[in-house]
């Protein structure tokens, strides 16, 4: 019989089963697991692979002190097996999924939008540099510096309007001098007179691939943990989704969120920048964030989580905006994002793959605790995305039972009544399996929770009677879209000023003026903005001019609060003007069932 021992696949699986298993005599076998694979040079790129993953996990969920001690210094150290590998000229294409990026020692490249690219060229300039050999082989991007590079390299028209072959790279080199190319470039777009937004677009539209090496970088998805106030060690069984009760878990007393100094609050959003880029990911919220809105909240277990908003110029037209993400004893295990209208907020909530056995669902709950107290949400929503559209990560690991087993229900009639078919059969043979094709089904459409629904919404999957018949559960804003309500705005240009933006950007707020008996000459230019954005949908109700002068005194409150430095009161006053959501609703509603 081999010896185990002298077999890092077999130690590696013994790991990763040890790893959730939280019985106090496994403390023991994961130290010595350790141990024996740290004297292993392992050279199978899926070996490497398996142990970083563990490590975090161990990190994240540790069992005793004695175990954080051991796991740091092997992920510290964990570079020297990447370099190694990169010096032996092994195939490193493993290391360059969504999954497994970020690992200490590797070399990442992706097209970065302006803001990131010029985060990441201030935060690690001299690991990150421009992959030259790809940029000049885009044809797009060729056309792209042919209109944008002129307006920084003086006479570059002459050439790029009417010759071929052009050499781009000597026309670069002989513009910046001595100065590295990425940051010469970023500072080009920087001094451009127009607002940031026009400048990210331009800088956009080149499609500029960088290359950043993490050699032993703390951002690094191996080493980008912080050390917690107080760590939080676990000697029994993790919580699994069965035992969690969303409904029991909102209705406890809201957790406390504590207001970070502008300091604080801008080494939290470098974390989560950090945090993305070492994953391929870009957030909205998450690039974007305003520093100065920042907020912990500490939930037990080891559990902290951080929320944000946007600052003036990046928000949203109407909806208020939140960005997150949570630390477990100091490890980043997910992003959250939640988008929001009068008492309805969409969710998004995405686990990190090497952390999804680790209590998902509870932390999930945890999540919408902070966003009802940041929000006073009542209607809670995820994204079809979420569930599987366009999405076969999500299709794959059965993201749609585990909203459904929460109490989460379909808002179109059709599928729920294909969710209540898929139960029946759940619970006639334990061993079925939903089929990837009604998963995909069931994702065609939004699902939705109440915080304040008819019981039979909130029921879980145990809960369900199996009688067949599909219960009217529907709620007021479940064919309800901001993209609906742009549509309509469309339409109205297309109809009634012959499809000029400008044109309909004039009439709207004049049409609004008059209806509500408003001057604003004396409001700033964010609350112009505001009201300019809020005039487009505030013209379409055509009895507008009827409310009462509380209502409309009311409204204009809330479009001067849109700009206000924290967006969450401008949400909290959608939730107290009835007759502007009545009207939203109907405005931004569809009517496919």
């Amino acid at each position: 019989m081999p010896n185990r021992s002298h077999d890092p696949s077999q130690l590696l699986t013994q790991l990763e089963a040890a790893k959730n298993d939280f019985n106090p005599r496994k403390a023991a076998l994961i130290s010595k697991l350790l141990a024996q694979l740290s004297r292993f040079e392992l050279t199978d790129p899926d070996h490497i692979i398996r142990f970083h993953e563990a490590l975090l996990f161990l990190r994240a969920f540790p069992h005793l002190p004695t175990q954080v001690a051991q796991v740091e210094p092997l992920l510290n150290t964990f570079h020297r097996r990447l370099e190694k590998l990169c010096a032996a000229d092994a195939d490193m294409s493993l290391f360059d999924d969504f999954d497994t990026s970020g690992i200490a020692g590797t070399t990442m490249q992706d097209t970065l939008s302006f803001d990131v690219a010029g985060w990441l060229a201030r935060c690690v300039p001299n690991n990150v540099d421009i992959a030259w050999k790809d940029y000049w082989d885009d044809s797009q991007a060729e056309r792209a510096r042919g209109t944008i590079w002129p307006r920084f390299i003086p006479l570059l028209e002459e050439d790029a309007d009417v010759e071929a072959n052009i050499p781009w790279q000597r026309w670069l080199d002989a513009a910046r001098g001595r100065q590295n190319p990425l940051p010469w470039l970023l500072n080009q777009f920087a001094k451009l007179p127009l607002p940031p937004r026009q400048q990210a677009e331009l800088y956009d539209s080149l499609r500029l691939p960088l290359r950043w090496r993490l050699g032993n970088l703390k951002l690094s998805r191996t080493r980008n943990f912080t050390r917690p106030r107080r760590f939080y060690f676990h000697t029994a069984p993790l919580i699994q989704r069965s035992e969690v009760s969303l409904a029991s878990e909102l209705a406890q007393p809201a957790p406390k969120l504590e207001k970070l100094s502008v300091a604080a609050g801008e080494s939290v959003l470098q974390s989560i920048r950090e945090i993305m880029v070492v994953r391929y990911r870009e957030l909205y919220g998450t690039t974007l964030g305003d520093q100065r809105t920042v907020v912990r909240a500490d939930l037990g277990r080891g559990v902290v989580m951080h929320f944000w908003g946007l600052p003036r110029g990046r928000r949203l037209p109407l909806r208020a905006y939140l960005a997150g993400f949570t630390l477990k004893n100091g490890v980043p295990i997910n992003y959250i994002e939640a988008i929001g209208l009068c008492e309805w907020i969409e969710v998004g909530f995405n686990t990190f793959y090497t952390y999804r056995q680790g209590e998902t669902a509870w932390i999930y709950a945890q999540a919408l605790r902070c966003l009802r107290a940041l929000t006073a949400a009542k209607v809670i929503s995820i994204y079809p995305y979420q569930i599987g559209q366009n999405n076969d990560e999500a299709i794959d690991s059965g993201a749609f039972w585990f909203y459904r087993k929460l109490g989460f229900r379909s808002g179109r009639r059709d599928l729920q009544a294909l969710c209540e078919k898929e139960e029946k059969k759940i619970a006639a043979n334990p061993k079925y399996r939903t089929p990837a094709r009604v998963l995909k089904r069931l994702a065609e459409a939004h699902m939705f929770y109440e915080l304040q629904p008819s019981a039979a919404s909130r029921l879980s999957i145990s809960d369900q009677p199996s009688t067949g018949n599909s219960r009217d559960l529907s709620g007021p804003w479940d064919r309800f879209s901001t993209r609906t309500l742009g549509l309509q705005i469309n339409r109205r240009m297309a109809r009634n000023f012959d499809g000029d933006s400008n044109k309909l950007r004039q009439a709207s707020p004049a049409a609004v003026f008059r209806a509500l008996n408003l001057n604003p000459s004396r409001w700033t230019a964010s609350q112009n903005k505001a009201l300019e954005n809020w005039s487009l949908v505030l013209a379409l109700i055509p009895d507008l001019g009827r409310w009462t002068p509380a209502e409309k005194r009311q409204l204009i409150k809330i479009i001067r609060a849109k700009s206000a430095p924290n967006e969450l009161p401008y949400l909290r006053q959608t939730q107290r003007h009835p007759r502007l959501r009545e009207a939203l609703l109907r405005l931004g509603s569809s009517h496919r069932e």
